[in-house]
């Protein structure tokens, strides 16, 4: 009856303005990658690559890198953090890891331990340019 594996996929219907929410108690082993926002207020061991905003709760907790065009963390993160634009690091934050971004916030009470690069990143010499 069913001979023939399909994948379905639902990547065109995305569009860029949808919220991704992990909610509190929820927890997830594995990366995440979303083209929209994402809410973390559950755990997620792995890596989260969102293509807008990270928005992470007081309960929440990522022990991975996040990659993301902006953040605003509340929660804690074990790994590394890059940002292009603002990465907003709230008084109840605990990073362990280096931040990449342009702009950086910290309010009082954030806890940060890591390097820290600011400002717009180089461009890497790609490899067909023989650099």
């Amino acid at each position: 009856m069913f001979t023939k594996k399909e994948h379905i996929t639902t990547t065109e219907n995305v569009q860029s303005g949808s919220i991704n929410l992990i909610g509190v108690g929820t927890c997830i082993t594995g990366d995440i990658t979303c083209k929209g926002d994402i809410r973390i207020d559950g755990e997620i061991t792995g890596h989260v690559d969102a293509k807008a905003k990270v928005v992470m709760g007081g309960t929440g907790i990522v022990i991975g890198n996040i990659n993301g065009t902006s953040a605003d963390i509340s929660g804690i993160v074990k790994g590394n953090i890059t940002v292009n634009d603002t990465l907003f690091l709230k008084s109840t934050a605990k990073v362990e890891g280096n931040l990449i971004t342009n702009k950086l916030i910290v309010e009082a009470g954030a806890v940060f331990t890591g390097h820290c690069h600011m400002g717009v990143l180089p461009t890497l010499p790609r490899e067909e340019d023989g650099q």
